[in-house]
Order: C-alpha cells, then sequence, then structure tokens
C-alpha cells in the first residue's frame, strides 16, 4: 500500500484535487489530507463542497497546525506528496524553507527525504518572485507541475480535463492510473 499526502490550498483548481482522490479510490493507494483555511474556502466556492465532502476518498484529514502528525517526520512512510492546487504563498514557504504550517513541514520533510514532491502551482501572470522560488524549489527538489491540462485528447468536460492533468500527478508520485490519453504521436497521412 502506497500512502501519499494530498495537500490543498487556496489557490484556483479545487476540482483538480478532487479529480486526484477519485483516480486514487479502488487503487493500493492511501492518501491523507491537508486543508488549509483558503483551501476550504476555495474548495466550497468552486465546488459548493467541504472537507466533509471529500472523506469518502482521504484515508485520514489531519491539522494544518499539527505539527506532532506523522507527516511531519522523516520516518514516516509516506512515499510521496502533492500540494494541488498549490498557492504562491506555499510556493514561498516551501522554497524557503518556511514551516508555518503541517502543509509546509511535510513538504520540507519530502524534499529532506528525497522523496516526490508535486507542486501544482497556480497563478498567472508570473512575476520575478513567483518564478525564483519555483526555480528554488526544483533546485531543492521539487516537481513544478502547474494545472495546464493537454487538449490533444479533446476533453469534452472541466472534469475530464481535470482527470487527465490529475492523472500526470498521480504518475509523477508512482501511482499508475490505466486508460489515461497519453500522446501517442501523429496519425499517418492516410488517417488524418
Amino acid at each position: 500500500m502506497k500512502k501519499v499526502v494530498l495537500a490543498i490550498t487556496g489557490a484556483t483548481g479545487a476540482v483538480y484535487a478532487l479529480e486526484f482522490l477519485k483516480l486514487c479510490q479502488g487503487r493500493e493507494v492511501e492518501v491523507h489530507g491537508l486543508l488549509s483555511e483558503a483551501g476550504a474556502q476555495v474548495l466550497g466556492l468552486e465546488l459548493g463542497m467541504s472537507r466533509t465532502d471529500l472523506e469518502p476518498y482521504v484515508a485520514k484529514w489531519h491539522d494544518v497546525h499539527d505539527f506532532a502528525a506523522s507527516m511531519s517526520s522523516g520516518s514516516s512512510d509516506f512515499s510521496g506528496m502533492a500540494v494541488l492546487p498549490c498557492t504562491m504563498g506555499s510556493l514561498a514557504a516551501i522554497a524557503n524553507g518556511v514551516c508555518g504550517n503541517l502543509i509546509h513541514r511535510a513538504a520540507d520533510v519530502m524534499l529532506k527525504e528525497r522523496r516526490p514532491l508535486v507542486l501544482a502551482v497556480r497563478e498567472t501572470p508570473l512575476n520575478k518572485t513567483h518564478l525564483t522560488n519555483m526555480l528554488k524549489a526544483h533546485e531543492a527538489g521539487a516537481i513544478i507541475c502547474p494545472p495546464m491540462p493537454a487538449l490533444y485528447h479533446r476533453p469534452r468536460s472541466i472534469e475530464e480535463m481535470a482527470r487527465q492533468y490529475a492523472g500526470r500527478v498521480a504518475g509523477l508520485l508512482g501511482i499508475g492510473v490505466e486508460g489515461l490519453a497519453r500522446w501517442q504521436g501523429l496519425p499517418p497521412e492516410d488517417e488524418a
């Protein structure tokens, strides 16, 4: 059983977190959740949902202020973490090693233990500080993966587009997801 941390912060894109959780269902994956206060607000605004609505998908919710939680230590057996979506404030804290809450501390643990940490940074346009922090986080070992969904598979809904992106995040954490559209190259001219 693979154990991963999913942190939901206050950037737009709660649908990506929901689709990630749905993809993990029925697989050998145990998801432990962290939800910032702003993340809870965005979840409500964008999806009309609360943490309670996500409980069927999460093995355990942890308080973002509980620095004694298992994921705050490198001796824990979490294999990776996604911050999905990731605010620029969370990125800044992670990139600079400032552990103001359990999301930042768990991310710091992933970096120091060299475990996958996927940051779905969400902001546009990007300023120099955002770009600098992305580079710092990358150099520390994080995977910077902004929610830029592919369109080559011609998604028919926002949920389908979000599911495809969430599958990418799952793959970066070593979670295999069958059935996702993958680029196969251009069709031969006689099929185009």
